[in-house]
């Protein structure tokens, strides 16, 4: 008889199973060791094609590709350990059809080790998500803003705010639910409307820049610790980093230049005669300059 692994993270049905009960938190991140900082904090990390703008300086997500994607998700899974793992898909590696989408999906998860991906777009997604989910890929659904479309929908703006709009983000979030989404990540949709599809829908929503009234909540990590130099209105700001690291780098500018570091504790000493009485130096955690 095999032995089966124990299970230390939290998965997509666990966080199902959340809807209506203790606000679900989550963070993005992309990299191992903000990963390592936040696990323990929240309940999933959204490796998000927001990196194509946090990282690299993109002015959409569109540029970002599946190998990007896969890259960053390796690096978010080796710095975690409890928290569940979501992988955006990016822009073209899923609308040409439902097959397209299960190999970049598997490739995904396969390649990182995540345990869950996330697409946006809803009625037009749907008979993807069921397609996904019936072949064992759970899928965490986006409506409201969707930044993949953003060049049809005219930009970052807010979204509802008409009947007509507010009934098809509605009907969004009803489809995506019906399909088989373990939740719904809703941005940047007016509060009444997001408080509405909350209470209509039988999965997790996850706002951001919508209802503290959503299941849960999710901000880009580095637009809270005030890291990003413009951020959205539905940003507040936990942090002040930016200006933590200026300041350290300004010191540590001044000290180069005025020959004050690396100073006596900071260098090693040759062996000899003259070395012996003093303690030897170790590389801490083995890195060398």
């Amino acid at each position: 008889m095999s032995l089966q692994p124990e299970r230390n993270r939290i998965s997509a049905n666990d966080l199902r199973v959340r809807k209506g009960g203790v606000p679900i938190v989550a963070l993005t991140s992309y990299h191992a060791h903000t990963a390592a900082i936040i696990d323990p904090l929240v309940d999933f990390i959204l490796v998000g094609d927001s990196l194509g703008m946090v990282m690299h300086g993109f002015e959409t997500t569109i540029p970002v590709t599946l190998d990007m994607m896969i890259l960053q998700g390796q690096a978010v899974m080796r710095g975690s350990r409890r928290a569940l793992v979501v992988v955006d898909m990016p822009f073209g590696s899923y609308e040409e059809g439902r097959e397209q989408a299960f190999r970049n999906a598997a490739r995904i998860m396969k390649e990182t080790g995540c345990g869950a991906i996330k697409v946006e777009g809803g009625a037009r997604m749907a008979e993807t998500i069921r397609f996904l989910v019936e072949r064992g890929i759970p899928v965490m659904g986006h409506v409201g803003l969707t930044p993949q479309s953003v060049n049809t929908i005219g930009g970052f703006r807010v979204q509802g705010r008409d009947e007509e709009g507010a009934a098809a983000i509605k009907a969004d979030a009803l489809a995506v639910a019906a399909a088989g989404a373990f939740a719904v990540v809703v941005e940047a949709v007016v509060e009444p409307l997001a408080r509405e599809i909350t209470r209509s829908v039988a999965i997790p929503t996850i706002g951001i820049g919508a209802s503290s009234d959503c299941d849960g909540q999710i901000l880009v990590l580095e637009d809270m610790l005030g890291l990003s130099p413009r951020v959205p209105k539905f940003v507040k700001r936990f942090g002040s980093l930016a200006g933590a690291i200026e300041a350290s780098v300004a010191a540590y500018a001044e000290e180069v230049r005025g020959r004050t570091f690396p100073a006596a504790e900071n260098t090693y000493r040759p062996a000899g005669p003259v070395a012996a009485a003093q303690p030897r130096a170790r590389i801490k955690g083995g890195r060398r300059g």
